[in-house]
């Protein structure tokens, strides 16, 4: 058996390399048309930040693990085909800001469809709106070649960060195919695949639209969950609750449990915001705006969190932050990745910029191009600073900003921290991350989401 991926990014690079480690009896090859990129995966430096996925991928490339550019060579040797390329929110025209973008979706389908001379299975790995698969059939069915292709939804359920350890030992396994003698012949072909490793009673079988669905509404649920503790966050500030206290108190109801009521500045990545618009604009274009609106104040209150701890900044600095430096902990949406995508720390750096604030910017995987691109300014910005350690972002600050829940951070020398700070030393844990009673007693002024607000805070 040969498999190909079509996309060599954050899903389709690990899921491979996990394929190609656990059965060793298959060639995996990931293609993409970006030479930059297979180039970094053919490299030491992975394009891709994982923890673990440096070992795994060195286990298998060159042996069954192959990634090239070589795309239509790939198609025209595969027997099963993962469609794994960006499926971005739509910027322009109908659908603009909500629905997803399914050009390179299309044009792999065109490719497979120009390309192939035989049958193949042909996977959504792609986060995709439901009923996708119909287009793409339809784009293969207009071949005159008459093949009889087979298409399955595969969706992955990673979280970056645990992407490895997700993988290795995934709460279940999603494929949805026609109930068909063909599509049902396709669905245990790829079964095999991950029975390689995956207990059977983990990999779950459903018709090909319930499976496409599953995947935004997965997202959508966790989603909602943050965004729900997100608002009581607010309340807690103005009534004296704490937030934590709240989310542990539910969290032990089992009809609950406690997963996801971890109060924060706000989610990102690449798939909650997105993957949530896409099910709104889904809801609106089938007549159910009642529906889309309900996951709609999901994304509205998601944005209203990320401006609100901003907006305490600038109140807090006695309303003005022009001109005072800012440290900033931080870049990525989450610890253990250099994904930026949706990253609320974008959202909150562009308002502090907006008010004329100099920022002093720190990730241990974020690199300053990136950063650059994502706060839209030009390298050598003037109000931008690219530091290379937390201490060096917090020299000379008014205020430290946590805003990524990096481990390194925890254990960071705040008493020489403060030292180098200007008083009032103020920190802004937008990820509850830190000792505060520690941070106090060095003398620091302590803003949390959801605690009860310091005097100074409070108006």
């Amino acid at each position: 058996m040969r498999i190909c991926c079509i996309g060599a990014g954050y899903v389709g690079g690990p899921t491979m390399a996990m394929i190609a480690a656990k059965c060793p009896h298959i060639r995996v090859d990931v293609v993409d048309l970006n030479a930059e990129r297979i180039a970094a995966w053919n490299s030491a430096d992975l394009p891709v930040y994982e923890p673990g996925l440096d070992d795994l991928v060195q286990g298998s490339r060159g042996k069954n693990l192959f990634f090239s550019t070589e795309v239509k060579a790939a198609i025209r040797d595969a027997d099963i085909i993962f469609v794994s390329v960006n499926t971005p929110t739509k910027t322009f025209g109908v659908g603009a800001h909500k629905a997803a973008d399914l050009r390179f979706v299309e044009a792999v389908a065109r490719t497979i469809a120009e390309v192939a001379d035989a049958p193949k299975i042909i996977v959504e790995k792609s986060t995709i709106p439901v009923r996708t698969a119909e287009a793409i059939k339809t784009i293969l069915a207009s071949s005159e070649k008459g093949l009889q292709h087979q298409v399955l939804s595969n969706p992955e359920f990673l979280a970056e960060g645990t992407a490895v350890a997700d993988l290795t030992s995934p709460d279940r396994i999603l494929i949805g195919g026609e109930q068909t003698l063909g599509g049902l012949a396709a669905i245990e072909t790829l079964v095999s695949v991950y029975a390689n490793w995956v207990p059977r009673e983990r990999i779950l079988t459903t018709n090909l639209w319930s499976s496409e669905l599953s995947k935004l509404v997965a997202n959508a649920f966790l989603a909602q969950r943050i965004s729900s503790i997100n608002s009581i966050s607010a309340l807690c500030e103005k009534t004296g609750a704490d937030v934590d206290e709240v989310a542990r108190a539910i969290g032990t109801d089992s009809r609950i449990g406690p997963k996801f009521l971890k109060s924060s500045v706000g989610f990102g990545g690449s798939c909650f915001q997105k993957d949530v618009l896409n099910l709104v604009y889904l809801c609106g274009h089938f007549g159910l705006p009642e529906v889309a609106a309900y996951w709609d104040q999901v994304i509205l209150m998601n944005d209203w969190q990320k401006h609100r701890f901003a907006e305490r900044v600038l109140r807090t600095l006695f309303n003005t932050v022009t001109g005072k430096r800012i440290g900033v902990l931080g870049f990525a949406f989450k610890k253990d990745t250099n994904d930026t995508r949706e990253s609320a720390a974008i959202y909150v750096c562009k308002d502090l910029l907006e008010e004329r604030a100099s920022l002093s910017i720190y990730d241990p995987k974020v690199g300053s191009a990136q950063i650059c691109k994502d706060l839209e300014i030009e390298s050598g910005s003037p109000n931008v600073e690219f530091a290379t350690s937390a201490a060096q972002a917090a020299a000379g600050a008014h205020a430290l900003l946590v805003l990524t829940e990096w481990d390194e951070f925890r254990t960071l020398d705040f008493e020489a921290i403060y030292d180098s700070m200007v008083k009032p030393a103020w920190i802004f844990d937008g990820r509850s991350l830190l000792d505060h009673a520690k941070l106090r007693q060095i003398g620091f002024k302590v803003y949390s989401i959801g605690k009860p607000l310091p005097q100074e805070a409070a108006a």
